[in-house]
């Protein structure tokens, strides 16, 4: 915390066992990163900004299928 702003960083893991953004589910796990930004005044959240990694997620999903190339330049991301 500094000021009036308290930032969080964390990890969460889900199963992908409903639509999103128009996806049909697939079953597979996620685990992502994400941060968040709260301003506090007079010990109350007044406004908080969230930021997820979507691509990573969509790389999980499915949503994301790579190239002949692609696949070269990021194996770790073909399974």
């Amino acid at each position: 915390a500094e000021g009036d702003k308290v930032w969080a960083r964390y990890t969460y893991t889900g199963t992908f066992t409903g639509e999103w953004l128009g996806l049909a589910p697939t079953g597979k796990k996620i685990t992502t990163t994400a941060f968040d930004i709260y301003r506090i005044v007079n010990g109350k959240i007044v406004e908080g900004r969230f930021i997820t990694d979507t691509l990573d997620m969509n790389k999980q999903t499915g949503a994301i299928e790579y190239t002949e190339k692609g696949k070269k330049l990021f194996p770790e991301d073909v399974k």
